[in-house]
């Protein structure tokens, strides 16, 4: 049916369809979208979530790699880079923690431009591998290393040690990823040792930053690390939707579109 196949479209260029959106598009009534969305489910074109579809390579599980997440939402996460780092105030002096992924790498990229000669007063704290990279030898920062084990699908140093280590940190701000957010579960991951370190950065600074393109906005992975009310700004490249957008209100969470 050719309803059925522009369905499987849609799914292919955004990853997620909505009940409600493809029966106003078709112009249809609800159930016959939920009647060829469970078609589509039968022949293992999607998988059936709660108020629509999404692909079925996106489960709660599922992690992409480093390399393939620099290639996706290029532009976004640069600009939130660029707009997350200028949220620190000029002669900003004190020390910041950068979380691992690909957009808070892109904050890392932007900070030595924005803090312009610190002289070293300024103390950047990071487990990630690619966000140190960026980092090493800018003699307008102080950077220091967080170890642990090094998981390859993130560059990231993991596990015991490494929740530990940022235990015992103050920092004044961090920047933190998330493969999720969504209005009902928060801030989600799909890997419980990476959902460990994010949950204790989160609780060891004194604002939280959180940057994340709109393709995270409905995305709810298998280990919650934080609720709304637990982040104080979220830097992104899109107005969140109305349900989400209405949850980060109510959660006092400011909200900055780059």
């Amino acid at each position: 049916m050719e309803r059925q196949q522009l369905i499987e479209r849609e799914l292919r260029e955004i990853g997620r369809v909505s009940v409600v959106d493809l029966a106003r598009r078709f112009d249809v009534t609800t159930e016959t979208v939920r009647r060829d969305l469970d078609r589509l489910e039968q022949t293992g074109a999607l998988r059936r979530v709660h108020g629509g579809a999404v692909g079925t390579d996106r489960a709660s599980t599922t992690e992409v790699s480093l390399s393939e997440r620099r290639l996706r939402q290029g532009d976004a996460k640069r600009a939130i880079g660029a707009a997350a780092a200028r949220l620190l105030t000029p002669g900003f002096r004190g020390s910041i923690f950068i979380d691992a992924g690909t957009t808070p790498a892109a904050v890392a990229a932007e900070l030595p431009l924005v803090l312009g000669d610190s002289s070293g007063e300024v103390e950047i704290v990071t487990h990630s591998l690619e966000a140190a990279h960026l980092l090493a030898g800018d003699d307008r920062v102080s950077l220091t290393v967080i170890g642990g084990k090094v998981r390859g699908v993130t560059a990231a140093a993991v596990g015991a040690h490494t929740v530990r280590s940022i235990g015992e940190l103050r920092p004044d701000i961090a920047f933190v990823g998330t493969n999720g957010l969504s209005a009902g579960f928060g801030l989600s991951t799909p890997d419980p040792e990476e959902a460990a370190v994010k949950t204790a950065i989160i609780r060891a600074a004194r604002r939280v930053v959180v940057v994340a393109d709109t393709a995270k906005f409905g995305e709810e992975l298998l280990v919650r690390f934080a609720r709304l009310d637990e982040i104080d700004v979220l830097v992104t490249d899109g107005t969140p939707p109305e349900p989400l957008a209405d949850a980060l209100a109510d959660a006092d969470a400011e909200v900055r579109v780059a």
